[in-house]
């Protein structure tokens, strides 16, 4: 393949051929998430694509894996930046888009060190394990998640084998013997993925941020979510789950809105995001409210950037007064929170929680999971999130209820 390449190099401009096999390798890295943002699920399509991407990135020129590198940073994360405007640093929106691009023209970059397609091979594996900055949402599984193959690294490492070995073979009639390995990738005893026998309703809001947390917008939050737990109520379903920080203030400093939360839990469990002050101390919460009484779930994983700094102190100092207006000192519970309701156990997860390992540890059969979305409206984010949540779920045969604010409430398996 490589000596192929090589010829059709030689036919152009060997810069700007490089420059192209850069961007068509994006493309198809990219392309599950933009064909299920639009609505398109083809899991052909995303599996060609996702074998055509890896295999590019093992064969393609030095240059064009750093452009490959640069386009997947700025197809996967241009709207990262888009919740800087929030913070009174909107000018720093385009610079962060830039920068994620140059993080992973590094990052892929690594592959450019060498021409070995095996070493590329193992490299690109490696580079499965890694997140860059304590950010792990680029999985390279994740290209099959809709696909005929599965989401283990395992079957990975097989998937890169057989698109490697190929190389190394001489003889024309067993040169592509080694795509055989390909079949032992296939998704053939899938995890089950059972829903929860309970009777749950997902509330979605559409709420900007630029009015989330605005005074006036307070009192019409307040009434929307009580209407929907009356409508719940009303219509006998046994939980209410609401999105991220649905209440916009520090739920333990409004007593009123407790005790009537605490009085509707008599008939429904009512679960819910807000805020928590304790001391000079703040977190990012979920409530549980069931027969009178309240339980209160801690985040355990902070987001990078958004809710914590992850460099050293001297940094996170000055970033954080700077660029967030001490917005990211957020602290953290120390393990996961699993709310039981109704005799059956569930994992609570808020937002970036429910795209990482940790929340799944342990016997996790059902995730709650609470998001905001509307800090980078309108974008692929929420598209993103729900393709990784759909690859812990079926990496750990978990079902997650998601609630979310501007897009992503569902039930995924």
């Amino acid at each position: 393949m490589i000596k192929k390449i090589q010829t059709i190099r030689n036919g152009y401009n060997p810069l700007l051929f490089d420059f192209a096999c850069g961007v068509i390798t994006a493309l198809l890295f990219s392309s599950f998430i933009y064909l299920e943002h639009f609505g398109i699920t083809l899991k052909i399509i995303n599996t060609l694509f996702g074998l055509l991407a890896l295999a590019l990135l093992l064969y393609i020129p030095k240059r064009a894996v750093l452009v490959a590198g640069f386009f997947i940073g700025l197809l996967w994360f241009y709207w990262i930046g888009y919740s800087f405007k929030y913070n009174d640093v909107g000018y720093m929106t385009p610079i962060i888009t830039l920068l994620f691009a140059l993080i992973y023209m590094l990052f892929f970059g690594i592959l450019a060190l060498t021409k070995s397609v095996a070493i590329r091979a193992l490299v690109l594996f490696g580079l499965s394990f890694a997140k860059p900055f304590d950010f792990n949402w680029l999985q390279i599984e994740l290209l099959f998640v809709d696909s005929y193959f599965g989401v283990y690294k395992y079957q990975l490492f097989l998937i890169l084998l057989a698109l490697s070995l190929s190389f190394y073979i001489k003889k024309s009639s067993y040169k592509y013997a080694p795509l055989l390995l390909l079949l032992l990738s296939i998704n053939i005893n899938p995890a089950i993925q059972r829903e929860a026998p309970l009777k749950i309703k997902l509330v979605a809001t559409d709420i900007p941020q630029e009015k989330k947390w605005q005074k006036e917008s307070l009192l019409p939050t307040i009434k929307l979510v009580f209407h929907e737990i009356h409508e719940a109520k009303n219509s006998g379903y046994d939980l209410i789950l609401f999105p991220e920080s649905v209440f916009p203030l520090f739920m333990n400093k409004a007593p009123q809105i407790i005790q009537e939360l605490q009085n509707l839990s008599q008939d429904i469990t009512i679960v819910a995001g807000s805020l928590l002050s304790e001391g000079e101390l703040n977190y990012n919460v979920t409530y549980k409210f069931d027969k009178g009484t309240f339980e209160i779930a801690k985040k355990l994983v902070l987001v990078p950037f958004g809710e914590y700094i992850p460099l050293p102190k001297f940094a996170q100092d000055f970033i954080n007064e700077i660029f967030f207006s001490g917005a990211s000192d957020f602290k953290t519970a120390t393990k996961p929170t699993d709310f039981t309701i109704k005799g059956v156990k569930f994992r609570n997860a808020i937002c970036y929680e429910a795209t990482c390992e940790e929340i799944y540890e342990g016997e996790v059969s059902y995730v709650l999971a609470l998001s905001n979305n509307a800090w980078f409206a309108p974008s692929i984010e929420p598209t993103l999130q729900k393709l990784l949540m759909k690859y812990y779920a079926r990496k750990n045969g978990a079902t997650i209820y998601h609630s979310a604010n501007y897009k992503g409430t569902g039930i995924i398996k």
